[in-house]
């Protein structure tokens, strides 16, 4: 039963570990964080084997709340996170920047969406919030971005 439960992780971490890096990372502004969050993330799933209803929701749920955790013990610390010496576009760059000036919830909620595709429903679901909780907060990250980064269609 542990082979097949292991199984089942190790076939999520192929198909969903690349893309949870980079929403992480989006929400994060920083790889280690992402990188980290991931492989914590898995550990746990593997951890909690068949105890986890629905795996794919899960791993996103909890990588949200490792990096978050994670980011809040760095705050904490008073240590400034480290700019990145990873090449990035000028555009991403900017936007990682303008991420980092939302809220936690407002991140994760514009990550989701916009990269993830998820709507506001499964957004809800995978974070823990209410639909229109989530609502909320993806309206707010979507007002503050536009302050931040200007709206080209106005």
């Amino acid at each position: 039963m542990a082979d097949r439960e292991s199984d089942t992780i190790e076939q999520l971490y192929r198909e969903a570990a690349p893309r949870l890096w980079r929403s992480l990372f989006l929400f994060a502004g920083d790889p280690e964080i992402a990188s980290d969050a991931v492989a914590e993330t898995f550990a746990r799933a593997l951890a909690a084997g068949d105890a986890i209803r629905q795996p794919q929701r899960w791993i996103w749920r909890v990588g949200f709340r490792v990096a978050a955790a994670e980011l809040r013990r760095r705050k904490r610390e008073t240590r400034r996170v480290a700019e990145t010496t990873y090449e990035i576009p000028d555009e991403t760059a900017e936007l990682v920047t303008a991420l980092r000036q939302l809220t936690p919830r407002q991140r994760a909620a514009v990550v989701l969406h916009y990269y993830g595709d998820a709507p506001l429903a499964e957004i809800a679901d995978r974070m823990g919030w209410s639909r229109s909780a989530a609502g909320v907060h993806l309206h707010r990250a979507r007002k503050r971005l536009r302050e931040l980064l200007g709206d080209d269609d106005a």
